[in-house]
C-alpha cells in the first residue's frame, strides 16, 4: 500500500469564490448540486449564482482535494431522486475552511486599521 501524502491546510488557500461558497453551503448539511446552488443563492441574497458548469468543476477540485466527499446516506427516495449525488465536507475540509474564514478576518482587520472601510 502507498503512503498517502500529507495535506497541508496552507497549500489549500486561498480558497476560490466557488470553493469557499460552496464549502459555506455544505458547512451544515450535506446537499446535492442542485441543492448547493440555491444555498449559495439564498445565502449571497441571489447575488451570486454557480452554473452547472462553475458548481460540478468546484466539486471536482474539491472531492479530489480531500476537502468534500461523496456520501453513501440518501433520503428516503420517495422524497428525492436516487440519481442524484449528495457531498458533505471532510474533517480537512473544515479545517481549510475555518482556516480561511480565520485569513479573511485577518485581512478585514487589517482593512478597518488602515480606515478603508470608512473611506468607501
Amino acid at each position: 500500500m502507498m503512503a498517502t501524502k500529507p495535506r497541508n491546510i496552507d497549500d489549500q488557500l486561498p480558497l476560490n469564490h466557488a470553493d469557499l461558497h460552496i464549502l459555506l453551503a455544505i458547512a451544515d448539511v450535506e446537499r446535492h448540486g442542485y441543492g448547493i446552488m440555491q444555498r449559495v443563492a439564498e445565502m449571497t441574497d441571489q447575488k451570486l449564482k454557480l452554473g452547472p458548469g462553475t458548481l460540478y468543476t468546484a466539486i471536482k477540485r474539491l472531492l479530489e482535494g480531500e476537502l468534500i466527499e461523496e456520501s453513501d446516506e440518501r433520503p428516503d427516495p420517495q422524497m428525492d431522486d436516487v440519481r442524484r449525488r449528495y457531498y458533505r465536507m471532510t474533517q480537512f475540509g473544515l479545517k481549510v475552511l475555518s482556516a480561511e474564514v480565520n485569513r479573511m478576518q485577518n485581512l478585514i482587520k487589517v482593512a478597518r486599521t488602515n480606515q478603508v472601510i470608512k473611506r468607501v
